[in-house]
């Protein structure tokens, strides 16, 4: 694969056929990739973990997350994906435009509970487990779309809205308002920006003022909002983003390493050598031969 066709995992692909914009992803940490970073999207995204464990980051507020549990992420939600030290953890990626369900016209279904949803002023948990009351209810449809996906007959696309619509009316009819929002809406816009431009632009030079300038910021006020809100720096976070952009190049793609530091915006390779070891405890060459890591694509 040439490095400039390696796209973010799957977050800058097209999710599904302009058609019909359902897809799914199985996805391992650490062995795909070690971590997802902040991050957000426009599409309905539900994590449904298989095996394992790990925790959950939404509007800055941390979930865990343990097999079997699913996650509701909606669109423009700032989130992020860790596993546990040492531990395997398997889940499912089912993303999804809102727009596979939103009618042409605003008919009762999108004006009463779906754009309602979205647009948070009606709310619905983000983490089910099986000890919440209606787990299998919201399971059920989700497995029911995973299993004709296995042979997609004539029609599966059917199915599939038909089973969406079950999860939501299930969402609406037992979940609603069940908790509140809790997010400081302004924090999470400014660092939507913050997190869309690094995603964007983190293979080229990126500095403080650029950032603070995209965020309507002075650099001071941007490095001291930044801290207070991640708890750490602005190039701390950089830097983490593009090391963990690094590690999924180093295992899906034969680049060298000197090419793979500088797609990810490290102009000094002794530089990218150091922080990688400090990050990963061995170096680039050593995290592409081990075992632990899945075979190159």
């Amino acid at each position: 694969m040439n490095i400039r066709e390696y796209e973010n995992y799957h977050e800058d692909k097209t999710h599904g056929d302009m058609d019909f914009p359902y897809n799914t992803y199985l996805c391992t940490i650490p062995q795909d990739f070690s971590q997802v970073p902040l991050h957000w999207h426009d599409e309905i995204e539900i994590v449904y973990v298989k095996k394992g464990c790990g925790s959950l980051t939404l509007d800055f507020r941390t979930f865990p997350i343990k097999a079997p549990s699913i996650a509701l992420i909606l669109p423009g939600r700032l989130h992020s994906i860790e596993g546990e030290k040492d531990v395997r953890m398997e889940y499912e990626n089912i993303i999804f435009h809102p727009n596979l369900l939103l009618s042409g016209q605003a008919d009762v279904c999108s004006r009463n509970f779906l754009l309602p949803l979205i647009a948070g002023t009606i709310t619905v948990p983000s983490v089910f487990s099986p000890v919440y009351p209606y787990y299998e209810d919201i399971a059920a449809p989700i497995d029911a779309c995973d299993e004709i996906c296995r042979t997609k007959p004539q029609g599966y696309e059917l199915f599939i809205k038909s089973r969406l619509f079950e999860l939501f009316y299930v969402l609406n009819n037992r979940c609603r308002n069940l908790v509140k929002d809790q997010g400081n809406r302004q924090t999470i816009e400014k660092m939507k920006i913050v997190s869309k431009y690094v995603e964007n632009h983190y293979g080229e030079k990126i500095t403080i003022a650029d950032v603070a300038a995209a965020c309507g910021f002075s650099e001071s006020h941007f490095m001291r909002y930044f801290r207070k809100t991640m708890g750490t720096s602005f190039v701390e976070y950089l830097k983490d983003y593009r090391l963990t952009m690094a590690a999924r190049l180093l295992t899906t793609s034969d680049s060298t390493v000197l090419a793979i530091a500088s797609a990810v915006g490290f102009d000094s390779l002794s530089w990218f050598n150091r922080a990688f070891r400090a990050r990963y405890k061995m170096s680039p060459n050593q995290f592409r031969r081990t075992p632990e890591q899945p075979p190159r694509r």
